[in-house]
């Protein structure tokens, strides 16, 4: 039998390993958390697919026209295609999986607004649609995991990719209550969602470190489009993270408003008289952000006063919930404070069409992945990319030839990578590394950027991998500073790539370089890691294959 490793166990993972066990292989899922705990819970708004149910004429075409404009140029059209085309038999799957999508009285699944999007075609359940689909999910994994052709490793984390004759042969994964370490051998599809360790404060899961990208990184695989990081309209601030309120919110009839002159004033709708609130986010935020500063405000509003109480009753219904128990406020009755906060990650791996990565042997899908959304995601389209994508990844898997073995010493050479960290003279913080380079990547990394900003961020970082090489933190451990090292590339990388990206589109917006350059960007951002230090290169955007 066959043997996939998949790291991770959110929905591009436990989408991939069903695609796999219906033609018999194997998977092993490795994560620190069981999947009711993956990040992919956290989706809340819904999922696109251009089903046209409520009668608005909608079509695949036009939702690959709305992903292709939100994207601002920078999606692979043929991969956008792909997405798009297999949107509604992979919500209809959902649905037969057991996934309680909302529905109209003769039994359609309803679609609601969404940002970016000018028909209704967003399915969904209340705001918790992401936990619903990683339910559904996961009882179908469970069936598989009885018959044995899915094996989770859950308390485990990803600590090495490992190479031989330029491919990947497996990895080395650590068991977090054993502190074993083991070598799986097999192809690696990475499904480890996005970069969220690296900035602190979002509104993704702790455990999302970006470490697997990182060691995908390391090891050679390219990295694209890094510097693009949504931003998301609407979030608060909650134990020491921001928290989400939802798209749905605003797909439901919420208005954001600044107060000006002792009246509200609905900006979105003066500026954007057609979406209006419903603009894609990266517009959304960016407004927020620039009126806020206009007006000496800390913070915009989301008034949703004037929705019909039945709406919160058989949609928002948990979005309420969530607000009278954290925030201590009734939606229906007062506007929500929101400020944009960073929630997903347009870059990752450089993948093909069939999500292959740079690297022969390894594989990624879902947020990990720089594939669908190019300088913008458009909302909803987030979960679509991780169900379809998992098995895009999974079908390609199938079809290409299996990595040679590891190397017989893979074992050794980590053991002794693990030893000359702990053998190395001076001693250090990865804690307070860690920190500083959190701090370093929010302060260069906003919403706006300049060139200032972003060389004292690529300063700072450069600083803390010098330190963290001369010294060894034994509260950490050997383990954990390796990671943390090989985070702190990706992060300098991230930093080069918006460096290197002199212009404004998308989620990237430089004050020093406002306008838009087709002619000289209108291209992938590419990383690589080579001979100790990134090399930044564009590649150009497929063209549009003719159906």
């Amino acid at each position: 039998m066959r043997r996939v490793v998949i790291i991770g166990a959110g929905i591009a993972a436990m989408s991939a390993a069903l695609t796999l066990a219906e033609q018999g292989w194997k998977s092993v899922l490795v994560s620190p958390m069981i999947s009711e705990r993956a990040q992919s819970v956290m989706a809340e708004g819904g999922i696109n697919a251009a089903l046209d149910t409520m009668g608005e004429g909608d079509s695949v075409r036009a939702h690959f026209c709305d992903t292709m404009a939100a994207g601002c140029g920078l999606a692979d059209p043929n991969a956008v295609a792909d997405l798009t085309a297999h949107g509604p038999e992979t919500v209809r799957a959902l649905a037969s999986l057991g996934v309680p999508f909302h529905t109209t009285a003769s039994g359609d699944i309803t679609l609601r607004p969404f940002g970016g999007q000018k028909k209704r075609r967003t399915a969904f359940v209340r705001s918790s649609t992401g936990r619903q689909i990683v339910t559904a999910l996961a009882r179908a994994c469970r069936r598989e995991e009885k018959a044995g052709r899915i094996v989770r490793l859950s308390h485990h984390w990803l600590q090495q990719i490992l190479t031989a004759e330029g491919r990947c042969t497996g990895c080395i994964v650590r068991d977090g209550r054993m502190g074993r370490f083991d070598v799986l051998a097999g192809p690696v599809l990475l499904a480890s969602g996005g970069l969220n360790g690296l900035f602190g404060k979002t509104t993704g899961s702790v455990q999302n470190t970006g470490a697997a990208t990182a060691l995908a990184y390391a090891v050679g695989a390219a990295c694209g489009n890094l510097e693009m990081i949504q931003y998301h309209p609407t979030t608060v601030p909650i134990s020491g993270k921001r928290v989400l309120i939802s798209e749905a919110a605003r797909g439901e009839g919420g208005r954001l408003f600044l107060r000006r002159g002792g009246e509200k004033w609905y900006f979105m709708e003066e500026k954007y008289p057609e979406l209006k609130n419903l603009m894609p986010r990266d517009v959304v935020s960016w407004e927020i952000e620039q009126v806020c500063r206009e007006t000496g405000e800390d913070r915009a509003w989301l008034d949703l006063t004037g929705v019909d109480p039945a709406v919160f009753d058989e949609r928002l219904e948990d979005l309420r919930a969530f607000c009278l128990e954290f925030l201590h406020l009734d939606p229906q009755k007062e506007p929500v404070p929101v400020y944009p906060g960073i929630h997903y990650f347009m870059g990752g791996v450089y993948v093909d069409r069939a999500h292959r990565s740079t690297l022969p042997g390894l594989y990624a899908a879902g947020e990990c992945a720089c594939q669908y959304h190019g300088a913008n995601r458009l909302g909803g389209n987030s979960l679509l990319g991780a169900v379809y994508g998992g098995r895009r990844a999974a079908e390609t898997l199938l079809r290409d030839d299996g990595p040679p073995a590891p190397p017989p010493d893979a074992q050794a050479r980590w053991t002794a990578a693990l030893r000359e960290i702990e053998n190395r003279p001076g001693r250090v913080s990865c804690r307070a590394a860690e920190g500083r380079m959190n701090e370093a990547m929010n302060d260069c990394l906003g919403i706006r950027r300049c060139e200032e900003e972003l060389a004292a961020g690529a300063k700072t970082l450069a600083d803390l991998s010098t330190s963290l090489a001369a010294g060894y933190d034994p509260s950490a451990g050997a383990p954990e500073q390796y990671l943390l090292e090989r985070r702190l590339i990706l992060a300098r990388a991230m930093v080069d790539s918006a460096r290197a990206r002199r212009e404004s589109r998308g989620a990237q917006y430089r004050t020093d370089y406002p306008k838009r350059d087709d002619g000289a960007f209108q291209k992938t951002t590419l990383a690589r890691w080579r001979a100790g230090k990134t090399e930044i290169t564009f590649a150009d955007i497929p063209k549009e294959e003719t159906p």
